[in-house]
């Protein structure tokens, strides 16, 4: 483990859902390797979910601690035990969750007062809009962590800002998506964005914006050899004196452009110290699954399998089948931690999965040497960790930026095979929509996938060429390695606002 010639604190305060919390964790992780002091401010059922991860990251003598704050159900009208995004029952909720979240402030302040050393930097979700003001309050930047890549960003971006929905009269018209290195289709409705018809929280958007235009920074998780041209699409559509996020616009004086290797930040600031003509960076965080060097931070590839929450099946036996199984030759199905499908739907995956003929699992390690292939909705983690682990991909997005991801899988980077979901399924009106994938497309999609003829032989060594890419991203000495000691050394450099 590196150290560094003066105490870096960087606190991390994610949005209480999976998709964000697993890669705060990783990135945590990351930045206590290279010596600094790492703190994660969650709740207690969320703490318990990651306990195991970060005892042993203790264990190992990393500077790193999960701060559980009691996170106030009663006091919003919630359930007790209402602490992850993944346990609400209905979007009714969300306003009085986010209202929950809300009240995190003044205890993690009063954390932040009486901690030793003083905070030096604070990465937080883009809905944890109140630690804008925290920042302030410490005098410390803040940088606004974004659970996805550079590609969803700049289309959604793209979109937004051109004139190019104005003539769009349905929402399940398609149309091209403008400003991007290769062009693409996409209808209105697989925007990100439109996941969620709830009205009460449209209040909470204005301060998201209005936070996010005053941070140093905004963290993306990606990694440069994914994004296919993306990155200086993004420089050019994000010019140097207006900084322009999906939500809206950030004008910045000498703003220079930061692209990581899973931290992608627009900041304020050059990074110092400057290194001339070098405005783009490539610093690691989702580290590649099926080859982790064991010296790495949460190199136990068990670890990686109690992250997060737990499966309620014999994990051991399931553990026993697949190292039964030949190498590459299981499918490993996963629609994410936010999956909501009807019951018709489920049912319909599972026979479409049975008339594969193709051995499945719905619960496993996702590096195990026996899969060969991937089911997923396109969550940029879930996505993401395919592509570490060299899988081929069956794509089958759900909502929010999944099917913008599903274009980068498919049609970009050719590692990936539709199941044919066409129409977001919105949190609150999965029984509406019902079942949008059939029996023989799920099947016909994993025929595809594991097909030994010219096509699926190219797909397999496209994702193996990627993994590969991810793995010497990573390595120590590796772009992602050296650039992590640059972000540390611009936090070093002191604070980027007076305490207020």
């Amino acid at each position: 483990m590196s150290s560094l010639p003066q105490l870096v604190h960087i606190v991390f305060i994610p949005l209480l859902a999976q998709g964000h919390m697993i890669p705060v964790v990783d990135m945590a992780q990351i930045f206590a390797s290279q010596g600094a002091v790492a703190t994660i401010h969650t709740t207690p059922v969320n703490a318990h979910r990651f306990r195991t991860t970060m005892d042993r990251s203790s264990e190992l003598g990393m500077p790193i601690q999960l701060v559980e704050i009691p996170f106030p159900c009663e006091e919003v009208g919630l359930p007790i035990g209402y602490e992850n995004l993944d346990i609400l029952p209905s979007p009714e909720l969300l306003t009085k969750f986010y209202g929950a979240i809300g009240k995190l402030q003044e205890p993690i302040e009063k954390h932040l007062r009486e901690r030793t050393p003083a905070p030096s930097c604070i990465i937080s979700g883009k809905y944890i809009f109140w630690s804008s003001e925290t920042a302030q309050r410490f005098g410390i930047p803040r940088l606004v962590f974004h659970a996805m890549g550079c590609f969803p960003v700049l289309s959604a971006h793209n979109a937004k800002h051109s004139n190019c929905l104005d003539s769009i009269t349905s929402d399940l018209e398609p149309f091209e998506v403008p400003g991007m290195p290769k062009g693409f289709k996409i209808t209105k409705a697989q925007l990100p964005g439109n996941s969620v018809r709830q009205q009460d929280f449209e209040v909470f958007r204005g301060k998201i914006q209005e936070a996010e235009m005053a941070a140093q920074g905004v963290v993306l998780n990606s990694f440069d050899d994914l994004e296919h041209g993306c990155i200086e699409a993004a420089l050019k559509a994000f010019s140097p004196r207006e900084v322009r996020s999906h939500f809206g616009k950030l004008h910045l004086p000498n703003a220079s452009c930061i692209v990581h290797e899973s931290l992608f930040i627009f900041s304020k600031e050059p990074m110092r110290p400057k290194t001339a003509g070098q405005g783009i960076l490539d610093v690691g965080d989702h580290r590649p699954r099926r080859h982790l060097p064991k010296a790495k931070p949460n190199g136990n590839e068990s670890d990686m399998y109690r992250r997060g929450n737990k499966a309620s099946s014999d994990a051991e036996k399931c553990m026993a089948w697949l190292d039964s199984m030949k190498p590459r030759s299981v499918i490993y199905a996963c629609l994410g931690s936010l999956c909501r499908l009807a019951p018709s739907q489920l049912m319909e995956l599972g026979r479409g999965l049975g008339a594969s003929q193709q051995p499945f699992v719905w619960v496993a390690m996702l590096s195990h040497l026996a899969i060969g292939g991937f089911l997923t909705h396109c969550g940029w983690n879930s996505a993401l960790k395919g592509m570490c682990s060299a899988l081929p991909m069956i794509t089958w997005p759900l909502f929010a930026e999944q099917f913008v991801n599903e274009v980068l899988v498919v049609d970009k980077l050719r590692i990936g095979v539709q199941v044919g979901a066409k129409v977001p399924v919105r949190w609150g009106e999965e029984r509406k929509v019902g079942i949008l994938v059939r029996e023989d497309e799920i099947a016909r999609a994993i025929h595809a996938l594991v097909s030994e003829d010219e096509e699926g032989e190219e797909r397999r060594k496209r994702a193996a060429e990627l993994g590969e890419k991810a793995r010497q991203a990573m390595q120590e000495g590796g772009s992602s390695h050296f650039n992590v000691s640059r972000v540390l050394q611009y936090i070093m450099a002191g604070p980027t606002q007076e305490a207020v």
